[in-house]
């Protein structure tokens, strides 16, 4: 098998040249070309072939992302290792999604970066440590919940909730601190996006939902009825 021909992309002459030195000195490794723009990247990816691409994620024209993504769609085989100082989650995340197989900062040390060559030709996924850590804590979190009825906004599901809770549009108004012309427009809007024909039909698609079972038996009486009074023992 032969040496691991590798291409280097970056608009700072000092430092590809530097990366191409330290590269082209490690035993295995064979810098067939280096690249100062994305659009040159492009270009000399598809004419040299190379098993790896160091890429900068900042470059005239082309940025590293745009790049990637044209020569991974190109050539599918060649890994991209995005080498930048660019640290913040968005671009890891864009660079992935673009094909690219590791994510190293510019202050890596020198062994790092020729391990993370090594393995991104053998298609493995590497990250510098605070990357890969902050990468493991965003697959980590728990998945985030859709809210239910998610065609309504969170003021037409509180009124849901307190139809289905058996509640007045009056009871309604008070509780939301709303006009009761407002809580119409309100439940005219629900019926609308939930396409349902009454209160009834409401009512049962919120409670199916999990909506107004909270509420129970003891809850305030509606407006304008009269809490029911305990008779008195006869003396």
């Amino acid at each position: 098998m032969g040496d691991l021909r590798v291409l280097v992309v970056d608009d700072h002459p000092l430092f590809r040249i530097g990366v191409g030195t330290l590269l082209a000195a490690e035993p295995g490794i064979a810098v067939v070309g280096e690249a100062a723009s994305g659009a040159d990247a492009v270009a000399s990816a598809a004419a040299l072939q190379p098993d790896v691409v160091v890429m900068d994620l900042h470059l005239p024209d082309l940025s590293g992302i745009q790049a990637t993504r044209h020569i991974v769609a190109a050539n599918p085989g060649t890994g991209v290792l995005m080498l930048t100082m660019a640290d913040e989650s968005e671009s890891v995340f864009a660079a992935m999604r673009a094909g690219a197989r590791g994510y190293l900062l510019k202050d890596a040390e020198p062994d790092e970066i020729i391990r993370a060559v090594q393995a991104v030709a053998r298609r493995e996924a590497i990250f510098g440590p605070d990357i890969a850590n902050r990468v493991l804590a965003f697959f980590n979190q728990p998945p985030v919940s859709e809210p239910v009825f998610p065609e309504l906004t969170g003021r037409e599901r509180e009124v849901l909730a307190l139809i289905a809770a058996g509640h007045s549009n009056t009871v309604i108004a008070s509780t939301l601190c709303l006009s009761p012309k407002t809580v119409r427009n309100h439940i005219s809007n629900v019926f609308a996006k939930l396409h349902v024909a009454d209160r009834a039909e409401a009512i049962v698609r919120a409670r199916d939902a999990g909506l107004g079972r909270s509420v129970t038996s003891g809850a305030s009486p509606r407006a304008g009825g009269s809490a029911t009074r305990t008779p008195k023992p006869k003396s």
